[in-house]
């Protein structure tokens, strides 16, 4: 039998993600929890004097000493991403009048391509990502959905809006703080919007898409990611045979409804039910050889009648 991939039972792919939303800046976990992410910068230790040195050391330690919450520091590196910059050189290329600039813009172009692809070209961000768990909306809560997760039920222990507001008012006071705290090591850090976080989850679970932008947020209608694929569509059923007429006319009067009689219908208090329609005389029909008597036979119902008459007479 051969292998029939619209056969195999597909679910989205959200349902192999720990993550319900985006909204307003803030990712929100199945669990109910939600995720403030900082994009930071990043200086070059090796560069500064032993004086910048030991500030820098203690500046950070400082930053450490002063947490009274937990914080994720996240390193990615990803192949540099040079698709945005190679439709910078093509457009320039085309604005050219010269054709000496021309070609060498082209060949410059063709260059960096090549050396990006050649010797994989690494690019390194820096995240901190503050957590708030499902236990800081209610401990019952929190537990019970843990569980839900494992039976796979969907649905958040709390509203969005209610957990989207309890976020903001845990996060971003920590948020300010990471903030203030890391422009003293020179370094700049701001928060990721919505835009950039879905950017962000799509090239970690797609690396292999390069230069691919995602669209708005406000653009997108479903949240659900549809197979690549559609389903099998159901055979068509068989049409039914009837061993007779009979039996078939009998099915097409069972699949009609019954229509209700009239006595039983509602009338209206000031409507008197009007009388059914006398039933019309039948039509007649030519005479068959059963009705038409032989002579004898009217002779005799004849004779009959006028003896039903004579006694009555006495």
């Amino acid at each position: 039998m051969p292998f029939d991939p619209r056969k195999i039972p597909t679910s989205p792919s959200q349902d192999h993600l720990d993550i319900e939303d985006v909204q307003e800046n803030i990712v929100l976990l199945k669990d109910g929890g939600a995720r403030l992410v900082l994009a930071t910068t990043a200086i070059n230790f090796g560069l500064l004097s032993e004086k910048e040195q030991d500030a820098t050391i203690y500046a950070y330690a400082g930053l450490l000493n002063s947490l009274t919450f937990s914080i994720q520091i996240v390193i990615r590196s990803a192949k540099k991403d040079i698709s945005h910059y190679l439709k910078l050189l093509e457009a320039q290329e085309k604005k050219q009048k010269s054709e000496l600039l021309v070609d060498q813009i082209k060949k410059y172009r063709a260059f960096v391509e090549q050396t990006v692809k050649q010797n994989e070209v690494l690019d390194k961000k820096f995240y901190i990502i503050i957590p708030m768990t499902a236990l800081e909306l209610g401990a019952a809560k929190a537990v019970g959905s843990i569980f839900s997760l494992f039976k796979k039920k969907r649905g958040l222990p709390f509203s969005k809006d209610y957990i989207l507001e309890r976020a903001k008012t845990n996060l971003h006071p920590k948020r300010d703080h990471l903030i203030r705290l890391t422009g003293r090591l020179g370094l700049k850090t701001h928060q990721l919007t919505s835009q950039e976080l879905i950017q962000l989850f799509f090239s970690i679970y797609n690396p292999e898409a390069q230069g691919q932008k995602m669209a708005k947020v406000s653009e997108y209608k479903a949240p659900l990611v549809e197979p690549a694929f559609e389903r099998a569509p159901s055979p068509p059923s068989a049409p039914a045979v009837f061993s007779s007429p009979m039996e078939a006319s009998q099915l097409k009067a069972e699949s009609q409804p019954n229509p209700l009689p009239v006595s039983s219908l509602p009338v209206p208090p000031d409507q008197t039910p009007s009388p059914p329609p006398e039933p019309s005389e039948p039509e007649k029909t030519s005479p068959s050889l059963e009705t038409n008597r032989p002579a004898e036979g009217a002779d005799l119902q004849r004779q009959i009648d006028n003896l039903i008459q004579s006694v009555k007479k006495r």
